[in-house]
């Protein structure tokens, strides 16, 4: 079971900042990132499991046949915690993960009971595959004697793994056939990827149990990791749970409370705080939209990079929760991100340098110029505005400067599904917003002239939108206009009598396009939430949202789907584009129909109560990316959405009565 094996739909996920790492129900660590949650991914194989001398006839991993398995967070944290029991012999393989903030170190706090009624001689068995770097070449592994360690390292990279106890078994490479038997050979280096450490823990009477904490230490080569292990060892697993617990308490004393009234939303809201800040990288400040699980690029392109689209709603949520901090940081990252046009690009990894991408998606750099003056207005913080006043200022001029002078639209780029190019209506949308934030910011620090260029241009562009955004024929704005397509859809389109346009460049190519794209897709709300392109009191944008309800919540597990006929991974309802409408129906005063969304959108959370991206449309399961930080910071922004509508509809009937 190699990287390319590596399930897509994982289930726990725990991390430091430094650190993230993935699991399966069954505890199994599938991924782990160091020295940033998302470059580079150490993991190619992580296995535990117990030999019993005279009553198993080789290693039981905790991951196979025969175990049955219960996982939960301790409290409101992100320690993860599993019991494995082996139904046969009735041993139990409870396994606590957690990372200590600001350290390079994974806990495995293991411990094994005898839950049958006999004593049973036990063996725990470790088995490691680590692919260093995410890559096969180069790796070594070696059991360091005089420190008790399993040491795996390639380049700066180096992980050592031991315990607070001495190991009885060790072997380097070749391990998996030897530790499956239970007959580590002692080799001591190796030029592989795998190594297999054993410990004797006697004989087990009934109900009694032998802890084993086990310390994955991180470090600038051997010596660095060797050093950190130490003084791992020297902290000991209690006290850095403590510490660990510790912090998640006073992490969350620090948000917005929240009180619905009903428990499971208070959780969840909860535990979405805590996923922002896994997600989090803690030198850079910034944050990828999921931990990544589709290292091939085999079935999308990837999830573990910062899109400052997805960001400038997760930044938003954490502001309204009241983690100023942490949005000030973000912001101040993405100045780092910026290219020298003054635009923000598709992703970009968490140092800032650009990732791996298909092209400008003018919502991006709207986005983050909207959020940073949504940051300001949660803040009042008017330094942070003259932080960001050259970045705001090159930001703004190139969205100016993108506006594509046949139509008054921002010029064709990718869509926020970054699946087509055209002047799409909430690129649209996004970049009127970054446009008046920019203005407003300019207003705020006394540069005129600027703010005038830029009201004025968000005002050409709200005109051109009312002009050509419209569809009379489906009560809905257009997806946008001037849709590329294949020069076979182009011909078959003008064969129709289908308005089409086409171009062609300075080399020769022809770009085919299709004037109109009609489909109704969730984003349409965007124009009204959260970019105000249109007021609230435009019946078309209550029709547009009648429209998206109408048309995408056809799903027969209900749910809101992206957009008709979507293909991606089955056309599932979404968490968040089920959110986008609950807020919709909150901002418009439909608090029953926002809250029914808002319920839909919970009870399709996992048993851990992390959010999905999709929800499987014919099972009801999640589906696909566990956990999505966008999905949890439309939860936030929409339990907050909710309290506030409950509020004033309380006032109102105050009023009437």
């Amino acid at each position: 079971m190699g990287l390319e094996k590596k399930p897509y739909l994982i289930d726990g996920v725990t991390g430091n900042g430094k650190m993230l790492a993935t699991y399966g129900k069954d505890g199994q660590l599938h991924r782990l990132w160091w020295p940033r949650v998302d470059y580079p991914q150490h993991v190619d194989r992580m296995w535990m499991g117990i030999d019993l001398p005279g009553i198993t006839e080789e290693v039981c991993w905790t991951h196979g046949e025969g175990w049955t398995h219960r996982q939960s967070y301790v409290g409101e944290s992100a320690n993860l915690l599993t019991e494995s029991l082996h139904q046969r012999t009735g041993v139990e393989v409870t396994c606590e993960d957690f990372a200590v903030r600001g350290e390079d170190v994974l806990v495995r706090d293991i411990t094994v009971t005898n839950r049958s009624d006999h004593p049973v001689p036990v063996r725990f068995f470790w088995y490691s595959s680590l692919t260093m770097m995410e890559n096969r070449l180069y790796n070594s592994v070696a059991f360091d004697r005089k420190e008790e360690a399993l040491v795996h390292f390639r380049h700066q990279y180096a992980c050592a793994i031991g315990a607070d106890r001495a190991v009885s078994g060790f072997q380097a490479g070749n391990a998996l056939e030897a530790a499956a038997r239970g007959e580590l050979t002692g080799t001591e280096i190796a030029m592989e990827t795998e190594g297999a450490l054993s410990w004797e823990l006697g004989e087990l009477p009934p109900g009694e149990k032998f802890r084993l904490p086990l310390f994955l230490a991180f470090g600038d080569g051997v010596d660095g990791a060797l050093a950190c292990l130490n003084q791992a060892r020297e902290q000991g697993a209690d006290r850095m749970r403590e510490r660990t617990l510790a912090y998640w308490r006073e992490y969350l004393s620090r948000a917005k409370p929240v009180e619905t009234g009903e428990e499971e939303i208070d959780r969840l809201y909860r535990r979405s705080l805590i996923v922002f800040k896994l997600m989090s990288d803690e030198r850079h400040g910034s944050l990828i939209a999921a931990p990544e699980f589709d290292e091939t690029f085999s079935r999308c392109g990837g999830y573990a990079y910062c899109w400052g689209r997805d960001a400038a709603y997760i930044t938003t949520a954490i502001d309204r929760a009241g983690y100023h901090d942490m949005a000030r940081d973000f912001y101040r990252w993405t100045v780092t991100a910026q290219s020298p046009d003054g635009s923000w690009q598709q992703r970009h990894y968490l140092d800032g340098r650009l990732a791996p991408h298909w092209g400008l998606q003018i919502d991006e750099p709207g986005s983050i110029l909207w959020g940073m003056w949504q940051h300001y207005l949660e803040t009042g913080d008017r330094s942070f505005l003259e932080e960001m006043w050259p970045a705001i200022r090159k930001g703004a001029d190139f969205l100016v400067g993108f506006i594509d002078p046949e139509t008054g639209l921002p010029r064709p780029s990718r869509d926020l599904w970054e699946e087509r190019e055209g002047e799409h209506t909430y690129s649209t949308a996004a970049v009127y917003g970054g446009l008046t934030a920019a203005a407003a910011t300019a207003r705020e620090l006394g540069y005129g002239e600027e703010a005038k260029r830029w009201s004025g241009a968000a005002a050409s562009l709200q005109a051109a939108a009312d002009r050509l955004l419209w569809n009379p024929e489906r009560n809905s704005f257009l997806r946008g206009i001037k849709l590329a397509v294949s020069r076979e859809e182009y011909e078959a389109a003008r064969s129709r009598g289908i308005r089409t346009t086409s171009e062609t460049d300075d080399k020769g190519y022809t770009t085919h396009r299709l004037w109109a794209d009609p489909v109704i897709d969730v984003s349409l709300l965007g124009v009204n939430l959260p970019f105000e392109l249109f007021n609230l009191s435009d019946p078309r944008v209550k029709q547009t949202a009648a429209a998206v309800e109408e048309a995408l919540g056809q799903s027969p597990v209900g749910g809101i789907q992206r957009y008709e006929q979507d293909p991606y991974i089955g056309g599932n309802p979404w968490i968040l584009t089920t959110l986008w409408l609950a807020q919709f129906k909150f901002k418009a005063g439909d608090v029953v129909g926002g809250e029914k969304l808002l319920r839909w959108a919970v009870e399709h959370r996992t048993s851990l109560d992390l959010l999905p991206e999709q929800v499987d449309k014919q099972t009801g399961q999640p589906a696909w990316v566990v956990p999505l930080t966008w999905s949890h910071a439309m939860l936030v922004l929409t339990v907050l959405d909710w309290m506030e509508a409950r509020g004033k509809a309380e006032v109102k009937m105050e009023t009437v009565e």
